[in-house]
């Protein structure tokens, strides 16, 4: 795959850049980036936030006033009917880029293939991929893990890795201890990892992701 998302040129006047977020629960991944977008030089509209259930990362969204929708998988015959009708409130919207933050649906061809989508994990790639990378790595008795930003494919967090940050473990460190410092550097790299995109502009060739 190779994906082109040039800069502007110097002194363009090209306003923020449009993103679609996708969350499914709490949403203080969305959180983080509502609040960064709040600074125009950051570069980033959030032109809607989609959610496949209603939730409280939906409710985050409207209290910014920030456009919504729902995008349930029980409302289609099955799940390649869900791919098509989300691809097309994603093509509606024309985003630069979508970001799933929080996201806890594996999204299908069509959605994927419109525009190039942004996800974090919380472990060092391609380590502890899935639902439990943080149990995972623990488990293990890996020294660090971290979190990874990466551009999704149709696997399970195998896509192509942007950004990492990495997270000591501590002996005594439990899922949870774990999880909560994990999260703190995920905002950080994301809100950081987006608005380098939409300033800066990106290109995936292949394995790499090249930003600026």
């Amino acid at each position: 795959m190779t994906t082109d998302a040039p800069a502007s040129p110097a002194g363009a006047t090209e306003g923020p850049v449009p993103v679609v977020v996708l969350v499914s629960g709490s949403g203080t991944l969305l959180q983080a980036l509502i609040d960064a977008a709040v600074d125009p030089a950051y570069g980033v509209h959030i032109a809607a936030v989609g959610a496949d259930r209603p939730c409280t990362g939906l409710e985050r969204a409207e209290r910014a006033g920030i456009p919504t929708f729902v995008c349930r998988v029980s409302d289609f015959a099955d799940r390649a009917a869900w791919d098509v009708g989300l691809a097309a409130q994603l093509a509606a919207l024309a985003p630069r880029f979508v970001v799933t933050a929080g996201f806890m649906r594996i999204l299908g061809p069509l959605a994927l293939g419109a525009q190039p989508v942004v996800n974090t994990h919380p472990a060092l790639l391609p380590s502890f991929p899935g639902a439990h990378g943080v149990r995972d790595a623990l488990a293990y008795g890996v020294k660090v893990t971290g979190t990874t930003c990466h551009i999704v494919d149709s696997g399970v967090d195998t896509g192509p890795i942007i950004e990492q940050r990495v997270v000591a473990v501590d002996d005594d460190d439990t899922e949870e201890s774990l999880h909560e410092r994990i999260k703190v550097q995920e905002r950080d790299l994301l809100v950081d990892v987006v608005g380098r995109m939409a300033r800066d502009g990106f290109a995936v060739d292949g394995r790499r992701v090249r930003l600026g």
